[in-house]
């Protein structure tokens, strides 16, 4: 229910990603007036789902993680009441690699399928496999007892304690490493690094920037296999209290999540305006006094959350002048991931004798580091490093006609093209036009759509309708000038800005803020970050 103020705060959100619409939802239920503001035409940023011609695909995830009943984002769920209002189904991904795939066996043969099939690919490199899986273990158990230990009360917390001791030890001495350095310890072959470290890609980080104790998170046995149980024994969960992150596909499309939380706001008094650009954030001294619409509408408020770039918020809409030293340096040193492109397709016919599941990653390479130093430089492999195949049609029939599905094709790639000296200028371009995304988004995705069928024939010839989306396309979406898709690059040791800034009334959430990227790390930082308005309301 909601809960009456006798004056209500007049709070201004900006975005309405997941970030903006969490923060919105929880402080329009607590009886504050709050307006979110939208620059794009539709809700949801990177969440949302499209249509076309009777097709719906996602722009954002395809799986998300920790929404089950007893995790967090499933928790944050269930406290705004809308649990019921987002269908979830378990799933899984799959990996192919250019000699060999790791995508789960039609009959399942046990938990331990995978490790199975790396000592039978990769006899030599049995003893490093034994050490990384007992690393493995204790590392996923000290993420769990960690999750546990914080929200525990009484005994419980006591116990959890007790856990998070146990699951410290031998984990020490690598506290420190790089995933490069962790994984020269394992292993020898560097096909076997890269299988560990091939997350990396998508996160936009080489492995000698990223925290060696992450690489379990991202290799969780559970999420390449849904009949994989979430615990690793008996012995693991009663010692570490382990219980392995869930994956879960929103039936319908991610839209079913974005319609829940928004219906919220709008439920609670709170306004949603889509088509509608904050051009300014005005500051009176060190205190926020509203915001300037695009057109010069001056809108007051008590509170403003900015969601989307770091660098748009503070340096265009804020002012850099108005901001410590301290906080620009932050921004200014904090490495940005690139873009995507994405091709959805509505086909005529079923893939599924050809991808047998909803999602899965094909690898063209194992140099993580090369790739991902041509993406900085603005080098496009066009798929031949890697692609995704998305078909959300196979748990979700709805998003196309009966008999036909929808098809997502997507890839890393810059936000800027370099001019592609291999490639004649009459190919892609006249030789006084430069190397836009503009200019070779045809080009390019026909390039993509070729790699896909070298795993499904003949997609191009049964394919209804089809929508590009390049890098130049979500930086119009997102309002960014370099459009980062998972937001900040999680190298060791970086963080984002906090969600309360030094300007007094002003706050930043999202995946370029403390949280980091990721439907449910977003989330739950706009509860946080709500939660600390309200009390702050409160004093």
């Amino acid at each position: 229910m909601r809960k009456k103020r006798a004056t209500q705060r007049k709070i201004i959100v900006i975005g309405s990603g997941m970030a903006g619409l969490t923060a919105a939802a929880y402080l329009a239920r607590a009886g504050n007036a709050v307006t979110l503001y939208e620059q794009h035409k539709e809700i949801g940023g990177v969440t949302a789902t499209i249509t076309q011609d009777g097709f719906g695909w996602d722009l954002g995830p395809l799986l998300v993680e920790g929404f089950g009943p007893r995790e967090r984002g499933g928790a944050l769920l269930k406290e705004l009441g809308i649990a019921d209002g987002v269908p979830l189904k378990e799933g899984d991904h799959g990996l192919v690699f250019p000699d060999f795939d790791l995508r789960k066996p039609p009959v399942y043969t046990g938990p331990n399928w995978r490790r199975e099939r790396l000592e039978k690919l990769f006899p030599a490199e049995h003893e490093g496999l034994d050490r990384y899986y007992r690393y493995h273990t204790r590392m996923l158990g000290l993420d769990a007892a960690c999750i546990e230990a914080s929200t525990a009360r009484g005994p419980a917390r006591l116990l959890r304690r007790s856990q998070l001791w146990l699951a410290h030890r031998g984990t020490q001495g690598r506290k420190s490493w790089s995933a490069q350095r962790l994984l020269d310890d394992f292993f020898i072959d560097r096909r076997l690094k890269a299988i560990f470290a091939s997350r990396l890609l998508n996160l936009g980080v080489q492995p000698g920037q990223f925290a060696g104790a992450g690489i379990p998170s991202l290799n969780v046995e559970h999420s390449f296999d849904e009949r994989i149980p979430h615990h690793p024994g008996a012995l693991s969960s009663l010692l570490f209290g382990v219980k392995r992150p869930s994956y879960h596909f929103i039936l319908g499309g991610c839209g079913s999540l974005v319609d829940a939380v928004a219906g919220l706001i709008r439920k609670n008094g709170g306004k949603i305006y889509t088509g509608a650009a904050v051009e300014k954030i005005l500051i009176d001294g060190v205190r926020v006094k509203g915001v300037q619409l695009a057109g010069g509408h001056y809108e007051p408020a008590d509170v403003v959350i900015a969601t989307g770039g770091a660098r748009e918020t503070f340096y265009h809409l804020v002012g850099r002048e108005y901001l410590p030293s301290g906080l620009a340096y932050q921004i200014d040193v904090q490495p940005q991931m690139e873009s995507v492109m994405m091709v959805h397709l509505g086909i005529d016919f079923d893939p599924r004798p050809y991808q047998p599941d909803p999602v899965c990653t094909y690898y063209g390479t194992y140099d993580i580091e090369t790739s991902l130093a041509a993406c900085r430089r603005g080098e496009y492999h066009e798929g031949r490093d890697g692609f995704i195949i998305y078909i959300p049609t196979l748990h979700s029939p709805e998003l196309a006609p009966a008999g036909h599905h929808a098809v997502t094709l997507y890839t890393p790639a810059p936000n800027e093209l370099a001019t592609p000296a291999e490639v004649p200028a009459a190919e892609w371009a006249a030789p006084w036009r430069p190397a836009t995304w503009q200019n070779r988004r045809r080009a390019l995705a026909r390039a993509l759509i070729a790699q896909a069928e070298t795993v499904i024939p003949g997609l191009r010839a049964h394919t209804q309708t089809q929508v590009v989306l390049t890098p130049e396309d979500f930086r119009a979406l997102t309002h960014q000038a370099h459009h980062a898709w998972g937001g900040r690059v999680p190298v060791m040791g970086g963080e984002g800005p906090g969600y309360e800034t030094p300007i007094s009334g002003l706050w930043f959430v999202g995946s370029q803020s403390k949280s980091g990227g990721g439907i449910q790390p977003v989330m739950l930082g706009a509860r946080e970050a709500a939660r600390e308005i309200m009390r702050a309301g409160k004093r």
